[in-house]
């Protein structure tokens, strides 16, 4: 099983509502991939466990949630190391991030351009990140199709 690995700032909203997504696709469509998420520097502060425009978009598309919700958790060292693919979700806010606290995994992170609630209203980041997921689905379902036929 592969993995991909979202980042974004506090892993509450963005990373967490791309993870979800993207566990359902991948399933939907038969792929070898699991998401994870993690903050590049998680809040404390934040009411909760996740977000409830994650919540209300999981809602919305009928994503089941775990009765026990885990708790935002800050990337490591090792979850470079173990994840096959690893995505910022906003380029402008995250590069600066890597930069100063995983410098030497920077080469390895493939950004995206999705907007917190600072600069976006939720229904346009979920919808932003709804359409960016299914695009990574579709990108690795030709990646994987290549290999088999490459294999064959």
């Amino acid at each position: 099983m592969k993995r991909v690995l979202f980042l974004c700032t506090g892993n509450y909203y963005r990373s967490r509502f791309a993870e979800e997504l993207f566990n359902v696709l991948a399933t939907k469509h038969g792929l070898a991939w699991r998401a994870d998420s993690a903050g590049l520097s998680p809040c404390p502060q934040n009411p909760g466990p996740i977000s409830r425009y994650t919540l209300a978009a999981c809602d919305r598309l009928k994503i089941e949630r775990p009765a026990s919700e885990r708790f935002p958790r800050k990337v490591t060292g090792p979850d470079f190391v173990t994840s096959d693919l690893v995505i910022a979700v906003k380029e402008a806010e995250h590069r600066p991030m890597m930069q100063t606290g995983f410098p030497e995994h920077l080469s390895c992170v493939e950004f995206w351009h999705v907007h917190d609630i600072d600069c976006a209203v939720p229904a346009d980041t979920i919808a932003d990140l709804e359409e960016r997921v299914a695009a990574l689905i579709n990108r690795l379902k030709q990646t994987e199709t290549y290999s088999q036929h490459s294999a064959a």
